[in-house]
């Protein structure tokens, strides 16, 4: 009797669902997405006061000039009340983070070859922790951004933000380099569906580096060349490592099918 063997190398295929079948499947994971970012962000309405007063650590370490008001300026009885819901919405976003990206990986993966699947752990990991660091490293340039941007005013401008435009410049700081540190994760998985190759990243590298700072200028919501540069250059670093994880991928992928 003939035996089977299945191919480790080969794409999952899903011929006996239909479009509607997929769609339902999209839809159902989109539901549990929401329902995980509706549970983190109520966390993020008790967790409002410990991460406000984190958010303002680089404000009042400006305060040394007098012309710095660390205490911030209300002038909407609803302020603080709206900005809270958004805190807390972007926090619930934060907390569900690992959910989501592991409900992406699950509707994706079917996609993938067989022995590529086992990269979901280190998928979740890597891109939470992608986006942790870019979110500290805005994080911490915030200071030196807003030194920058408060010396085109020199002495004669005295600063006092709004709590919404400060904290909603702060966390999108925060989004936008969380965003921009997944574009190692997005080169690599590109790779691995066969879209481009690492020899083909290699020689678009001159361009993919003014792409990079573009790309860079464009997110980045207070404009200044700090968190410009800071943005830009681990994009430059992660590109250069996407090729060496692209190669060996492409390496292992090789002997894999020559095995089989």
């Amino acid at each position: 009797m003939a035996t089977t063997t299945s191919n480790p190398t080969a794409p999952e295929t899903h011929e006996g669902m239909s479009l509607m079948e997929h769609l339902v499947e999209l839809r159902s994971r989109i539901m549990k997405c929401a329902i995980a970012i509706a549970v983190g962000a109520a966390a993020g309405w008790a967790l409002f006061f410990p991460v406000f007063h984190l958010l303002m650590r680089p404000l009042i370490s400006l305060s040394e000039n007098p012309n710095v008001k660390d205490q911030f300026l209300a002038q909407d009885p609803l302020e603080i009340f709206f900005l809270r819901i958004k805190m807390s919405a972007y926090i619930g976003l934060i907390l569900a983070m690992p959910f989501l990206l592991w409900q992406l990986w699950k509707f994706i993966s079917p996609g993938l070859y067989r022995n590529e699947r086992r990269y979901a752990t280190a998928f979740v990991v890597s891109a939470s922790l992608l986006f942790l660091l870019g979110a500290g490293i805005a994080y911490f340039t915030l200071g030196e951004a807003l030194k920058f941007l408060q010396s085109m005013g020199g002495d004669d401008v005295v600063y006092q933000y709004s709590a919404n435009k400060y904290l909603m410049l702060i966390v999108y700081m925060m989004v936008a380099f969380g965003i921009g540190f997944q574009f190692p994760i997005v080169v690599v998985f590109l790779q691995l569906v066969g879209v481009v190759t690492p020899k083909q990243l290699s020689q678009f590298r001159r361009f993919a580096i003014v792409i990079i700072f573009v790309v860079a200028a464009v997110i980045t919501p207070s404009a200044d060349p700090i968190s410009l540069f800071a943005l830009a250059i681990p994009m430059c670093f992660f590109y250069e490592i996407s090729i060496l994880i692209g190669r060996l991928v492409h390496r292992r992928r090789a002997k894999a099918e020559v095995a089989a």
